[in-house]
């Protein structure tokens, strides 16, 4: 994975303006893997795929995460502060291809989501919909007492251990925030999407950005490719005297 420059985050941020989560997710992945084709990335797991774009943000702006949240409880606004290296779950040794699991007296093989799985359930809107569409696209075969079995027919218990059997081997696509508020001591887990949250992290990078091009270029005639290939220090530097 390469460090990807200002000019090139402007350009994805550009073309993700207008794209869905899912392909925005790949935009961001393809930038910082450009010699791996876009339909070898979509096929990462979530997880794989979410690890990478974690590495991204570190190497675009840096370890520390900031964030605000509201008690469930209470809805006192909590500041939360951590690192990129809390965010990170511990991988399988090895990734699988495919999965076996026993679970009351059913043999299911499965594979792990990827982000084509994710664009299928896109528009599907309601949850249990879409659980039950992503588990039939990813069970590859299913018996019980040595008989196939149709995916879809999968009673809840084997669903559940399936669904289960996913986020062991496949941990980064499941991140869970264990919060406590300090006000009435409620606790609760918050789901942690780094591509959602990268994602306005850059779309406020990019405006503020664009503002400081402007300024400049207004200020002294340069073209917003030498700007952005400057060194943001410098570059907030030169704001600072245009400003002051």
């Amino acid at each position: 994975m390469q460090t990807v420059s200002a000019s090139q985050l402007i350009g994805v941020w550009e073309q993700s303006l207008l794209q869905q989560p899912v392909d925005r997710a790949l935009t961001f992945l393809a930038a910082a893997c450009p010699g791996i084709p876009l339909d070898v990335l979509a096929g990462f797991s979530v997880g794989r795929r979410d690890a990478c774009l974690l590495g991204l943000r570190e190497r675009t702006f840096g370890q520390q995460i900031a964030g605000l949240v509201n008690c469930q409880s209470c809805g006192e606004t909590l500041q939360l502060n951590f690192t990129t290296a809390d965010l990170r779950a511990e991988p399988p040794v090895e990734a699988p291809g495919e999965v076996s699991l026993r679970v009351s007296g059913y043999e299911v093989q499965f594979r792990l989501p990827n982000s084509k799985d994710l664009m299928a359930v896109a528009r599907v809107e309601d949850i249990r919909a879409k659980r039950q569409s992503l588990l039939e696209r990813c069970v590859l075969s299913a018996a019980q007492d040595g008989e196939e079995r149709c995916s879809a027919q999968l009673p809840l218990e084997v669903q559940q251990g399936v669904v289960e059997a996913m986020a062991e081997n496949d941990p980064q696509a499941d991140v869970k925030l264990a919060l406590t508020c300090p006000g009435c001591k409620h606790q609760w887990e918050a789901a942690f999407d780094i591509a959602s949250f990268f994602w306005r992290e850059l779309n406020a990078w990019a405006n503020r950005l664009l503002r400081e091009v402007h300024t400049l270029a207004y200020a002294y005639g340069w073209y917003e490719a030498d700007i952005l290939a400057m060194n943001p220090n410098r570059r907030r530097l030169y704001i600072e005297m245009v400003s002051g």
